[in-house]
């Protein structure tokens, strides 16, 4: 009788071990990215807008996600800046949610895999329809400094806290908000970009940029933006651009935008031709090679899609090495 005693309380010490020792690994567990969110009072606001979206149990399911989550602080002033009295609980949920799903990437990435410069793909929808394609977003890093659509400056925001690691991805804690880029937000976002943006912006061109402006997803556009190089060969010497009357800039900005869509890279075909935005309309030819994709202005003259499907929220745009030539 006393060996079976001794071996119950035996028996009974290892199982209060072993019970002890999950109790110990369950706690070791990493936790989801909603579980991480929930239990730190500075993303109540995050909290509560994902559960209002419905959003909770994505992010807190399988998966490997990366989250730019903001602070309260980030909603802050982001609800301030959408009018007076407007908080997580009665701003448009449709807006929310797409602005929530502007802040998420289906993959997990850490700090010390991004590059200087990149484009990612966020699960913000551009439209209502099935199989939308998704918003864009431009992320930079300098030293250890990661910038999202152009920082604070522009509608984007600075990684304050990198690499929060959860069990079905990673957190990088904001300091904004960020707000869904449009065409010239794009633009402007990027410094490869910066020539054409100081042309749009100008005062000569303050039509060109209100047109631009107006689209919306209902009603959205395809730019073949150039970059700083294309327009040096062009405004330089024995350029073609160099010394154009402002009207003759206007319809040169004009033949990078066609209307006829948010038009993306799989939906281009060999020999298209596409109708650009000038007065009276003058077309480019779509010439497709071996994994490259060429634009032909009227000039016989072909500018090659270094970046495509650069997705905005009333349209997409595709940046070209060389300023397309419209007839003057």
């Amino acid at each position: 009788m006393k060996n079976l005693i001794k071996k119950m309380s035996i028996a009974c010490i290892a199982l209060t071990m072993l019970s002890c020792s999950d109790d110990d690994n369950n706690s070791n567990q990493p936790q989801t990215i909603a579980e991480i969110a929930t239990a730190n009072p500075d993303f109540s606001t995050l909290v509560t807008a994902l559960n209002r979206t419905g959003l909770t149990s994505t992010l807190d399911g399988a998966g490997q996600f990366t989250v730019f989550a903001p602070t309260n602080s980030a909603f802050t002033t982001f609800f301030a800046s959408l009018g007076a009295n407007v908080n997580v609980n009665n701003v448009d949920v449709n807006v929310l949610r797409s602005i929530l799903l502007n802040h998420v990437i289906d993959s997990e990435i850490l700090s010390s895999a991004i590059p200087a410069s990149t484009y990612v793909t966020t699960l913000s929808p551009f439209s209502s329809a099935t199989n939308s394609p998704r918003i864009s977003m431009f992320v930079q890093k300098s030293g250890a400094i990661v910038t999202l659509n152009g920082g604070i400056d522009s509608k984007g925001a600075v990684v304050t806290t990198a690499d929060v690691d959860a069990s079905n991805g990673v957190i990088h804690i904001v300091n904004r908000v960020i707000q869904i880029p449009t065409l010239v937000d794009h633009v402007v976002d990027n410094p490869e970009f910066e020539t054409l943006q100081t042309v749009v912006t100008s005062v000569d061109q303050a039509a060109v940029l209100t047109a631009l402006s107006g689209l919306t997803a209902s009603a959205p556009a395809t730019l073949f933006a150039p970059n700083n190089a294309a327009f040096t060969t062009a405004l330089g010497t024995g350029g073609f651009a160099n010394g154009a009357t402002a009207a003759q800039v206007t319809k040169v900005l004009q033949y990078h935008v066609t209307t006829a869509g948010n038009v993306r890279s799989t939906q281009l075909t060999n020999n298209q031709v596409v109708p650009m935005f000038t007065n009276p309309v003058q077309n480019t030819t779509v010439i497709l090679g071996t994994n490259t994709v060429d634009i032909r202005d009227t000039a016989n003259n072909l500018s090659r899609v270094f970046q495509a499907d650069i997705q905005a929220s009333n349209g997409v745009i595709h940046g070209v090495n060389r300023v397309l030539q419209p007839a003057l």
